[in-house]
């Protein structure tokens, strides 16, 4: 399978702290991975060196085998990764299908030129909102394309938010705790919903998730272990849950 990202010897350090300690791992093609650890080993930071929101001090980033060190967020956007954030960062004052209607690149803006050139093809913004009804259609929450995003619940949110992601057509896409504070039944859907983007779309998805044990029941292809800030272990899913290692950093590591 070949890697659409690729860490390595990755660090980053805050001073005389050592947040992400020399790590290295892939993911593959079409492939759905979760990235886990007690609160603190360094997962989001992680992230945050990979999107470029952050420089490493140390090691390589390559997405699609470019290598991305020092390139800025919206240059690694253009590599075709796109993250989302623990805390979602909605426009409140916006609708979802709006939220969803602005990050699809390539759009005509408010640019005088380009947007002349908008008269000619009017398709082009019909089938944009086509595309982010049939996103919301996805992700269950059609009925939902209307309301103000400040109306909506937490588990609410991080589906727009997902659905606002993938209208940017991500090839590998970075999910910060997408099910952190929502309830069980649509903690669930949004993991099965994610499931079978994997599946039908053959988009790459590395997810950041706190609970070990319920990313263990859903459905992800390979799980990197991280504790203080290194890469404990990789493997399926049933390895991890056999890992004594794993085990005692959740036990002595979680709060």
């Amino acid at each position: 399978m070949s890697s659409v990202l690729k860490v390595t010897n990755l660090t980053k350090d805050f001073g005389g702290l050592r947040a992400v300690d020399n790590i290295s791992f892939d993911v593959g093609k079409g492939e759905f991975v979760g990235l886990i650890g007690p609160n603190g080993c360094g997962k989001t930071t992680t992230f945050n060196c990979i999107s470029g929101l952050l420089d490493a001090t140390k090691g390589d980033v390559e997405i699609f085998n470019r290598n991305s060190n020092n390139l800025t967020p919206d240059k690694v956007q253009k590599l075709g990764l796109t993250r989302t954030f623990q805390h979602t960062r909605l426009w409140r004052d916006m609708t979802s299908i709006e939220n969803l209607l602005i990050p699809p690149r390539n759009q005509f803006g408010t640019n005088p030129f380009t947007g002349f050139a908008s008269f000619f093809i009017p398709d082009e913004e019909r089938l944009r909102v086509r595309k982010a009804y049939q996103t919301l259609d996805e992700l269950e929450i059609r009925h939902m394309a209307h309301n103000l995003t400040s109306e909506l619940s937490g588990g609410q949110s991080k589906l727009v938010d997902i659905g606002r992601a993938l209208m940017g057509d991500p090839l590998l896409l970075l999910l910060d705790e997408p099910v952190a504070g929502v309830a069980g039944p649509l903690a669930e859907k949004i993991f099965n919903n994610l499931r079978k983007i994997v599946d039908d779309k053959g988009i790459s998805i590395l997810v950041i998730e706190h609970n070990m044990d319920f990313i263990l029941r859903h459905g992800v292809d390979r799980i990197v272990v991280m504790d203080q800030g290194r890469v404990l272990m990789q493997g399926s899913p049933d390895e991890v849950k056999d890992s004594k290692e794993v085990i005692e950093a959740y036990l002595g590591g979680a709060k």
